[in-house]
């Protein structure tokens, strides 16, 4: 009926009462409910989660009504944590429950997409040739080649067919492998927990392809150096339920409600238990109103803060009063017994290596690996012993690499702590100091260069007859801390009001922070751990990770952790929580990544390194070694360039390189079977003559470009791009916003290794391929766009460090439009190479070059010395002084029969993970019967990986994490190293073997593995180092145990075999653009942040409508209100924020929460979302990466050295970006830049 009828019937619609006329019956149409009522009907309700990188992994419930995901809500039904405990859910945010909207937005990526000239090139060559011609015939040409390159990031996408494009890329990558090498072929994904197949499924067809895999963790400066420095392990943490547990909790720089928010309710519910609490944080964060106290330094300045606190809690817990439990566990657990050597210099020494068993006569009785068997005095018999648990105990002998307290023959020992007492000699020792290097936004203190203080010492006599002094690391580490021991001498406190290197009264001039405040959370964590035997915890987030000199503040704060004996402990220790780095089933997902299960080994590539070297930021580089040089370093020839030091680690071995050589691996050998050689040797000779060259030395050599690139559930150029600018001229040979000029031939420091090239390359890559379900900054920048599914649409497998469950993403409806996996994708592009490879590609024998393995027996590699074979130091032995030397069989033809199955080598060769391995026979055996076998091909009896569900099940069958049979082999294995029972940490589970349909009913708690260091039971949360205290399984470090001490030659060379304060460096990035092109408004200079945001996760969800609405609807930056009242601005205003790497426009949001001196823009928000036109650069604002560069870092290339050795996402260079500064203004001119491009007035179609 209408409403207009309706309202002439409105006095008859009564037509009874009732309750004594306190009710009524009405006479109406209520249809007008159905609206209500239909939104909340739905057919079907199916368990999935977001695969996107925020540690949350939290399990969500899809509604489905007629095929359409219509909302979301979250899942309860966790299984409990303990007894005593709060539990794991809800688990959720905003972000995760406005995802849904991606589904059916405009943002949603719906068809293979290609750049329109593009496809007009390869339609009319595909036309007359062959597809590897024809894709031949346009890279070939350059002027074909530019008009499509040119043109990237101005729009010009047109659709094409699945047929269309994975042919253009098959031929793409056939012809790059034939022509210039497969290692040509780089792939882009982050983080694999987040969905360990869609990430496994690009990893696989590259590492089949034999193309290179590109690192994440250090590139996203998630991962910091200092954990592989100190643990021999990347950065393990907490379940998040274990900080019920703790008595005492420093939130350093994380901000938990903000980006914890689904574990957030731990850290409140703790403290009405009546944990006490201190916030460490520059700004007003979320998370500081939860603080008992608040210290609030400047930014940058962590290190000192973490130092000053350190000084307390050694003077009032360790000289002062000795806690007998902090004692134990430093003799136990910490290198501080070990002999380190000193060096004289000056009639002073100098800290130099650890003492060798090799160094004292007859090897103290060790014949295996004597030169890696560390060094201490045993307290009862004042004798030298080499204890067990050391990195030469683990390699090359059985049963004595564990944490007892033994020496290697057996005999019991009590490692003796310091040298002083009555008549201990004591002797000068000097310590360098960085502090009177800081810049003048950060506080200097002039207490000179070097810090001489007194050290007891002992004079030994060595193998050779020579006399040494020594110092144990804990003598040398409280002298390293400024402590007044009562040896005399300068540059020592007695007081904490001293004016001295590192107390409490000099870190209030650096931080800000008083004293008092920095003594009270010192003592207080210390007495907590006490009190409570180690329960005082640190939640810290990567922030500090950010900063150039990220070393020194992680180590500060380790070290406070490792002083109260808190690591290893539940409800202590170190929760350092940044993205979903728990990929918990590791060992069973790596095979199926890299393709192990086919051949062995894969390529990897360290991000950081390769984006500095092929994006051309070497070329620009203003920071010399000679600024961060220790005043103490020992001779030599240290005045190198960054790009310099990198090539030499990848060519000793330290580092891998992509491209590897300048000529193609695929060549290499047919040329060594001419020569009558072995590929090892005819690389090791050709290397040697020049007949061969390495790629590294010569970047900008078109023979050692990238070439294709795929990028996959990554946002690179929109997010992690650090110098995004520089990504744009020189990758991709974009419109850019660089404002700098590359420094020339003579650089700030001449390149003496690599060669330069007077025109830099602009455009490098071939062809960008992007998959996504979304129009990200990167697919504007993409030649090919790729729809793949969203996480409702798809099956995979999710785990986090923030719980111990696994659980999974499950395809509640079918991909929308054209969309598909991940892995169907890449299934479906090896199809396609398949068929295309015969025409120029066969069964191929591939050279494939590794660096020095951590984990392994080439870990070992040089003891004393750095020693370059190029430079004729020594000889070049591949695994020892240089990169490892394998052939590699490529069988291009049947790349889709390996992708699709599981190959030989899980039963020939097995499987294994740090360190240790076992067989995997019957694992393949149940995954034949679990997903069937191929009954014909290549691939014949193999098991198949069809489906994305069948790619789960391999992964869970073969790790050790869900499959408890496995587990007890991989603690077998271990426990024949340590000589130790392990397996009854998993006896109990051995039966248990989880299955994809047994997470989607229900997620379920992981098996204890040896590849995690805590362990999963009903009695203890999973607390990181756990089985090192309680297991007594040595860390992976050259002692075995905690390392304070850092004592490789590039770590004395660069002051930080101790952890030192190094104020942020001086990138020199704003004397070249300020004033110079004025606008009429004020520019002030600030210290320019990158924290994460409340309003998405990284870049996703920025461009969310529910998100967008939250915030300002487009970028923003947050100013302080001095800062902004000296700017001239107010809230809201348009400002530009620049330096010579680029600029960028946002609105300002002005606020009082912010530290005057810093800028903070949320990271990341993308720059396709109502951004204006910069000023500067002509070109539409960039993103946060814009006024980035990366810079290198020398101790961060080291390798073949225990525990600083490499390992993909282990050990490398880091993608630091926070000792930039940025000048800020109001804008002037608002130009939304909607006009026509001016170069291109004809418009681009596809014919």
């Amino acid at each position: 009926m209408s409403h207009f009828l309706d309202r002439l019937a409105f006095f008859k619609k009564n037509v009874d009462q009732f309750s004594n006329g306190h009710g009524v019956v009405t006479n109406e149409d209520r249809s007008w409910e159905e609206g209500y009522r239909k939104r909340w009907q739905h057919d079907k309700i199916v368990r999935s989660t977001h695969g996107v990188n925020c540690t949350g992994s939290c399990s969500w419930k899809i509604y489905v009504k007629g095929g359409i995901v219509t909302w979301e809500t979250q899942q309860t039904d966790y299984p409990r944590t303990r007894p005593d405990l709060p539990n794991h859910e809800p688990r959720g945010c905003a972000r995760g429950a406005s995802y849904s909207w991606y589904l059916y937005s405009g943002a949603r990526v719906k068809y293979p997409m290609i750049r329109g000239r593009l496809l007009r090139c390869w339609r009319a060559a595909r036309a007359e040739m062959t597809p590897v011609a024809a894709w031949a015939s346009i890279v070939e040409d350059e002027a074909k080649r530019k008009s499509y390159t040119s043109i990237r990031g101005h729009g010009g996408f047109v659709r094409a067919t699945w047929d269309e494009v994975n042919e253009l890329i098959a031929a793409a990558n056939a012809y790059t492998a034939r022509k210039h090498g497969p290692d040509r072929v780089i792939g882009f994904s982050p983080i694999p927990a987040m969905s360990m197949v869609s990430y496994a499924a690009g990893s696989r067809y590259l590492s089949l392809l034999g193309g290179v895999c590109m690192s994440f963790y250090d590139w996203y400066c998630d991962l910091p150096p200092a954990s592989p420095q100190t643990w021999g392990e990347q950065t393990d943490v907490p379940e998040s339920a274990d900080w019920y547990n703790a008595g005492f909790i420093i939130v350093w720089g994380s901000n938990v409600p903000q980006t914890r928010t689904p574990d957030a309710h731990f850290y409140t519910e703790v403290r009405y238990k009546g944990a006490k609490s201190a916030v460490v944080s520059p700004d007003y964060a979320e998370a500081t109103k939860f603080a008992d106290i608040w210290l609030n330094p400047k930014q940058g300045t962590d290190a000192a803060l973490a130092l000053a606190m350190g000084h307390v809690i050694l003077r009032e817990y360790h000289l002062d009063r000795q806690v007998a439990y902090f004692d134990d566990y430093a003799r136990r657990y910490s290198d501080r017994p070990f002999l380190v050597r000193l060096a004289e210099r000056d009639g002073r020494f100098v800290p130099e290596r650890l003492l060798r068993a090799s160094e004292i006569a007859g090897c103290l009785g060790e014949s295996n690996n004597p030169d890696w068997k560390t060094v201490a005095i045993d307290e009862a018999t004042d004798a030298l012993v080499a204890p067990r648990g050391s990195i030469g105990y683990r390699w090359g002998e059985s049963a004595k690499w564990n944490l007892e307290e033994k020496d290697g023959q057996g005999r019991e020992t009590r490692l003796k702590l310091t040298l002083a007492g009555d008549g201990a000699e004591i002797a000068a020792v000097d310590f360098p100091y960085f502090g009177g290097r800081a810049t003048e936004h950060f506080v200097a203190t002039q207490h000179g260069e070097i810090l001489t203080r007194n050290v007891p010492v002992r004079m030994i006599e060595t193998a050779d007859g020579k006399q040494v002094k020594v110092a144990t690391v804990n003598d040398l580490l409280m002298a390293n801390y400024g402590l007044d021991r009562g040896f005399g001498g300068e540059n020592v406190a007695s007081s904490y009001d001293d004016d001295a290197p590192f107390t409490p009264a000099w870190a209030e001039r650096i931080t800000g922070v008083k004293r008092d405040a920095i003594i009270t959370v010192a003592r207080e964590f210390a007495t907590n751990a006490e009190k409570t035997n180690g329960r005082s915890m640190i939640i810290i987030g990567a922030g500090m990770n950010h900063w150039y000199h990220m070393d020194m503040g992680y180590r500060g704060v380790i070290n406070l952790l490792v002083f109260c004996g808190a690591i290893g402990q539940s409800g202590g220790g170190w929760s350092h929580y940044v993205g979903q780095e728990k990929l918990r089933p590791q060992t069973g997902w790596t095979p199926l990544a890299f393709a192990l299960d086919w051949a062995r080994p894969p390529r990897h590539q360290n991000s950081t390194s390769f984006f500095y070297a092929h994006t051309d930021q070497w070329r620009y580089e203003t920071l010399t070694a000679a600024e961060i040089l220790s005043p103490t370093a020992p001779e030599g020839d240290w005045s190198q360039s960054f790009i310099d030091y990198n090539v030499r680690a990848e060519r000793m071995g330290w580092l891998p390189s992509a491209p590897q050589l300048k000529q193609n691996p695929l060549d290499i050998a047919k040329r060594a079977q001419a020569a009558g050689l072995e590929p090892r040797d005819y690389v090791v000779k050709a290397l040697q003559s020049g007949e061969l060259e390495l790629a590294c030395h010569d970047p900008d050599d078109p023979a050692n470009w990238p070439r294709n690139m795929f990028v996959w559930r990554s946002n690179l150029l929109g997010s992690s791009g650090k110098g995004h600018e520089y990504f744009l001229k020189h990758l991709l040979g974009a419109t850019h916003g660089v404002m700098g000029k590359d420094l020339g031939a003579e650089g700030a420091v001449r390149n003496k290794e690599v060669v330069w090239r007077d025109e830099a390359p602009e455009g490098k890559l071939d062809l960008l391929v992007t998959l996504d379900f979304r129009m990200s900054t990167t697919c504007v920048y993409s030649d090919i766009v790729l729809p793949t599914a969203t996480w409702y649409e798809k099956n995979d497998l999710n785990t986090s460090d923030m719980h111990p469950f696994i659980h999974p993403l499950s395809a509640a409806v079918d991909p929308a439009w054209e969309a598909r996996s991940d892995w169907d994708i890449y299934k479906g592009l090896a199809k396609s190479f398949s068929e295309i490879a015969p025409e120029v590609l066969g069964v191929e024998k591939d050279v494939v070059l590794t660096p020095i393995q951590h984990d392994t027996p080439g870990e070992i590699a040089q003891a004393f010395d750095v020693a370059d074979w190029k430079r004729g130091e020594i000889e070049p032995i591949p695994g020892r002084t240089m990169p490892a030397i394998s052939v590699v069989t490529r069988d291009y033809p049947n790349l889709h029969a390996r992708f699709t199955a599981l190959g030989p080598l899980m039963t020939e060769i097995g499987n294994g993970g740090k360190g240790i391995a076992w067989k995997t026979a019957h694992e393949v055996e149940a995954l034949g019967a679990l997903n069937g076998v191929h009954a014909d091909g290549a691939a014949k009896g193999l098991p198949k990986i069809e489906t994305d569900i069948d790619a789960s099940e391999v992964i869970l069958m073969l790790a050790p994490e869900t499959n408890g049979e496995v587990a007890v082999k991989a603690w077998q294995a271990l426990a024949k190293a340590t000589g130790r029972d392990h397996a009854h940490l998993a006896i109990p589970k051995e039966d248990e073997k989880i299955r994809f349909r047994d997470i989607q009913a229900q997620p379920r708690k992981i098996i204890s593995s040896p590849t995690w260091s805590g362990i999963e039971s009903e009695k203890v949360c999973y607390s990181a180092g756990y089985t090192n205290v309680h297991e007594l399984i040595p860390w992976r470090t050259l002692t075995g145990r905690q390392q304070l001490y850092q004592d490789h030659l590039w770590m004395r060379a660069f002051g930080e075999g101790f952890v030192t304060w190094k104020p942020p460096v001086d990138l020199k990035t704003i004397p070249g653009v300020k004033g110079l092109r004025p606008n009429g408004h004020k520019e002030i200079v600030l210290n320019f942040l990158t924290p994460h945001q409340k309003w998405g996760i990284h870049s996703t969800y920025t461009d969310n409508l529910l998100m967008l609405t939250l915030n300002r609807g487009g970028p923003v930056v947050w100013i302080s209100e001095t800062d902004a009242k000296v700017a001239g601005l107010v809230d809201n205003d348009w400002v530009e924020v620049f330096n010579i790497n680029g600029a960028l426009t946002a609105r300002a949001v002005v606020s009082q929460r912010v530290k005057p001196g810093m800028m903070m823009m949320y990271h990341a928000q993308e720059k396709i979302i109502n951004t204006p036109g910069s000023e500067m650069t002509g070109n539409r604002g960039g993103i946060h990466n814009s006024v980035t560069r990366t810079v290198l870092k020398p101790t961060h290339m080291i390798g073949g050295y225990a525990q600083q050795s490499y390992g993909f996402n282990y050990y490398g260079t880091v993608g630091s970006n926070r000792d930039e500064f940025i000048v800020v203004r109001k804008m002037a001119t608002i130009d939304w830049l909607e006009g026509p491009l001016p170069s291109e007035a004809l418009k681009e179609a596809a014919e």
